[in-house]
């Protein structure tokens, strides 16, 4: 599932989807809600309360047992009848089952359905049907008993269970989608969103990953709707009752899990190509909008002969769909052979979407296509191993993206975008180790996180690394063909991949997956004649500072060394795997610098002694050391000042030695850490000094770049172009403020219409420069969009406007019917991000509509992302207090380890705030000040 995770992205590109879905609730689990709540989509981090008081430590779990497996399922024949008006359904359901042990009941899951009737009839038909006597529903824990009055002897039979549920609004399950006709009429699509247990919720099963079937699924539609599964049609005929209705039928699956299972009903258009290795594939689109999905169609009839080829084995079924799902709480979601998208997850306009959307297009493609083997073909065999699912998704999409459009750069865009804030998260206290075990329902959405994918992703890319792509691909090639159809474990792939390599692989790994954190690697240096000696330590660290306690973890950490001589060659690679070594590099004459981690690649931090790191910041300014690395210089610093192992002071010194950069993602990394410094000291009396920094550093590459297009440019100059003119527009840049009034004037007037690319920017530098008109136009503008992307842009930028009753009426209209449930949580999350009076006004506005917030996105990805962006700025002790007492009285079980994260960052920026501010502010002053 891809989420949504916003991912360290400057300006208003925060866009990563990190996926899945929100969330449901009804009747029958009303009453035990408490314990239920799960399932949304997965976002930010999260872990699970049950009712807690104290942020320190988990709550105790409740005990959870897996399903027994007495009788398990070989073949489900599934018959689904949506009532698109009244919002329910009619299910009938003959499953194929063994009965391994004699029994007289069957425990299946089952959520917020009514079954009618239950039966079993033994194979061969010598016994008589047995009816069903109770059916014994254990809400807490969604599964319902069906009792016989006589016991079911071993061998084969068939289960039969009529049933009812309901359509449910909270994107999961079985739900409904909200659209509009191309005549504005408002209608309904019933569509899926499974993972990761909410299979239940559409007819009774077997919901875990391990338990495996074929699945044999007919639809009664409308006969004037699409419908669609998981695999092509086979047959389609008028429903004898009523003739407008159709029942469609579906080629049998290939054996899979019950999460991937997906069907859709509703109005689409489609584009239609077959990729060079005969899959068919066709995007599916609203009605009126297939040109939309001519982008997402290209990059998947590419990306499905990479992957054949990547992994050697073909990709099993005749055909997949994608489709643009109007409600949609993750990003996007793998379902086998039927992904579904956010509709700003797969359509792209070629007038009126921007470079950053095509990107994310592309990178959400990959990443669900990728699923189809590595997850679907080959499963996890329960959701603790989920982070590898996702990880290797959130890995290879990116090698996929490099294939397709190389002038990406994507890999440097990794860095910024998944290392860089999964080593933000794994630094607090309140992190948690990749692998988690997992019981309960209520606990799988708290792993669906940057933990999961963007550490997960990281530590893959550098195990990738280490062991080299040919070995790799042969070891993923070995696991794939040796547990297609099945399920597997983190440490089956390590096998395969040791096998490969003749590397220690579970071993390195396993201090990786198995402990939460990273080191920090200090290093030293003497030159003795021609050789370099260095001295490499590692230790936790902790966003707090190192970790100095008895019990330091270690970690097994791949090291790699580069020097002047050449920047982009490794010279030598050893396996740190104790607390200290020295190293000798031969050949290293005295004025060469030598960096530690070319690449970017390994997943720690690096403290040099401060002779090594002056010799490497020329490299900077002249730019010999790679693009990657400037990065990673800068990001590890500027975490060190937060850890206060350094001062912010020399940071600051160091960012105005960027000031010849050319690279997009080095500035887009800068960018979002002076935002971080930004909100930071709007906390304080001189933020407008901060600003006047931040206009210093971006008007020569802004002055560069200019407002229009040149000839040659390509995509990164796109994106750098937006990023520079908002940074300059927010920041307050007079002539950038006044060219982009004059700008959205002209394109509000019709003269002439900003590019896309430039949209973000300039109604970004309005809003915040603003009054009560330029937010009436605005919200004009979101009412006329007809694409959903252009609503994204307009809803992510509405909170920069700065007066008070205006910043009201943008909340207010954060939970109005003009924004999609799934869109509310960043205009909340816009106005907390844009001021002071922003933030205290977000908060409150959460506090004051929690029962509605909460009630929405009840379990999952979504309502972490929502404290997330509300909370996570605050830097005054008391709001630790404060935060932490309002989520001990209003319980938010998925996003239990959120509320402690946010908590950990609030008193962490005050501390930061406490010890440096003067600093910064004395050193500010004086570098404005007129030389003596």
């Amino acid at each position: 599932m891809l989420l949504v995770l916003g991912r360290r992205v400057s300006l208003s590109f925060v866009k990563r989807v990190i996926p899945q879905d929100p969330v449901l609730l009804s009747k029958p689990i009303l009453q035990n809600f408490r314990t239920i709540q799960f399932r949304v989509i997965h976002s930010s981090t999260v872990f699970a309360i049950a009712t807690r008081q104290n942020t320190d430590t988990m709550p105790e779990r409740r005990p959870f047992v897996r399903l027994p497996t007495d009788v398990y399922p070989v073949n489900y024949g599934l018959c689904l009848k949506p009532d698109l008006i009244d919002f329910t359904f009619e299910g009938k359901l003959e499953a194929i089952v063994e009965v391994n042990l004699a029994t007289n009941q069957i425990v299946m899951n089952c959520a917020d359905i009514d079954i009618i009737t239950a039966s079993f009839v033994p194979e061969g038909g010598e016994g008589e049907e047995i009816n069903a006597t109770g059916f014994n529903y254990q809400n807490e824990d969604e599964k319902v008993t069906l009792s016989f009055p006589s016991a079911l002897q071993k061998g084969s039979g068939t289960l039969k269970i009529d049933f009812v549920g309901e359509l449910n609004d909270k994107m999961k399950g079985f739900y409904r989608s909200k659209y509009a006709t191309p005549a504005g009429e408002i209608r309904y699509a019933a569509v899926t969103q499974f993972e990761a247990t909410d299979a239940r919720r559409a007819f009774p099963c077997w919901d875990e990953p391990a338990i495996k079937a074929t699945f044999d699924i007919s639809l009664i539609v409308p006969k004037d709707r699409v419908a669609l599964s998981n695999m092509n049609v086979i047959d389609r005929k008028p429903h004898p009752e009523d003739d407008s209705l159709l029942e469609v039928k579906f080629a049998t699956t290939p054996i899979m899990s019950t999460y991937l299972v997906a069907f859709v009903i509703g109005e689409y258009d489609f584009v239609e190509g077959q990729s060079s290795d005969g899959v068919t594939v066709r995007v599916y689109t609203p009605t009126g909008k297939a040109e939309q999905g001519k982008f997402a169609l290209e990059v998947a009839v590419k990306t499905l002969p990479f992957y054949n080829d990547y992994f050697n084995v073909p990709y099993p079924l005749p055909k997949i769909d994608l489709i643009a799902i109007a409600d949609f709480a993750a990003g996007a979601m793998e379902n086998w052979g039927l992904v579904t998208y956010r509709e700003t997850a797969l359509l792209i306009d070629p007038k009126n979407s921007c470079s950053s959307s095509r990107q994310w297009v592309a990178l959400v493609v990959g990443h669900e296509l990728a699923h189809q083997w590595f997850g679907n073909l080959v499963t996890m065999e329960w959701w603790t191993h989920l982070w590898l699912n996702e990880g290797f998704a959130s890995w290879i999409e990116y090698l996929c993206v490099d294939h397709c459009f190389p002038d990406y750069d994507i890999w440097t865009q990794f860095v910024s975008a998944d290392y860089t804030r999964a080593l933000d998260l794994d630094a607090l206290d309140n992190s948690h180790p990749i692998e988690v075990n997992v019981g309960h329902p209520s606990e799988v959405d708290e792993i669906f996180d940057a933990i999961s994918y963007s550490k997960g992703a990281s530590v893959i890319r550098m195990l990738h690394n280490y062991i080299g792509d040919e070995d790799f691909r042969k070891g993923m090639h070995s696991y794939l063909l040796k547990f297609q159809h099945k399920n597997a474990a983190t440490e089956d792939l390590w096998d395969c991949l040791e096998q490969a390599s003749g590397k220690p692989i579970a071993l390195v790994m396993s201090s990786w997956t198995k402990q939460m954190g990273f080191p920090i690697i200090v290093v030293d240096q003497e030159q003795q004649g021609d050789d370099r000696i260095l001295k490499i330590s590692q230790k936790k660290f902790c966003a707090s500072g190192p970790h100095n306690g008895e019990d330091c973890p270690n970690w097994m950490v791949p090291i790699s060394i580069c020097t002047g001589e050449d920047p982009g060659c490794t010279k030598l690679k050893v396996l740190l795997d104790s607390p200290e070594t020295t190293i000798t590099i031969n050949n290293v004459s005295p004025d060469q610098w030598v960096k530690i981690n070319p690449g970017t690649v390994g997943f720690y931090r690096i403290q040099y002694s401060s002779a090594m790191l002056e010799s490497l910041l020329p490299g900077i300014r002249d730019l010999t050391l790679l693009p990657v690395d400037r990065l990673g210089l800068q990001n590890d610093l500027f975490s060190l000042s937060r850890a206060g192992m350094i001062s912010t002071v020399e940071v600051l010194k160091l960012m105005e030695a960027f000031v010849n950069e050319p690279n997009y993602t080095v500035w887009s990394d800068l960018s979002c850490n002076l935002g971080v410094l930004s909100s930071l000291l709007s906390h304080t009396d001189f933020h407008e000094e901060i600003q006047e920094f931040i206009r210093d550093l971006f008007t020569p590459i802004g002055l560069k770049l200019g407002w229009e297009c040149k000839q040659g440019e390509g995509h990164l100059d796109a994106l750098l172009r937006g990023l520079v003119l908002g940074k300059l527009g927010k920041a307050g840049h007079k002539p950038t403020l006044e060219e982009a009034r004059r700008r959205f004037k002209d394109h509000v007037e019709g003269k002439q219409i900003l590019s896309a690319d430039l949209r973000s920017p300039v109604y970004l530098t309005v809003l915040k420069h603003g009054d009560s008109a330029t937010l009436e136009t605005m919200l004009k503008l979101h009412k006329q969009a007809d694409m959903q992307e252009e609503k994204n842009r307009i809803e992510r930028v509405l909170g920069a406007i700065s007066a008070p009753d205006l910043i009201q009426k943008v909340l207010t209209f954060a939970l109005s019917e003009d924004v999609r449930p799934q869109d509310t949580v960043s205009v909340i999350g816009g106005v907390a991000g844009s001021s002071k009076h922003g933030r205290k006004a977000a908060w409150k506005f959460v506090k004051d509509n929690w029962e509605e917030l909460h009630n929405r996105y009840q379990g999952g990805f979504l309502i972490s992302r929502l404290i997330k962006l509300s909370v996570d700025g605050f830097a005054i002790d008391k709001m630790a207090a404060e935060v932490k007492s309002f989520f001990e009285s209003h319980h938010a079980p998925a996003a239990e380890r959120t509320v402690q994260q946010c908590c950990e960052n609030i008193l962490l920026n005050a501390a930061w705030l406490k010890r440096d501010a003067d600093d910064i502010h004395q050193y500010l002053l004086k570098r404005k000040a007129p030389p003596v």
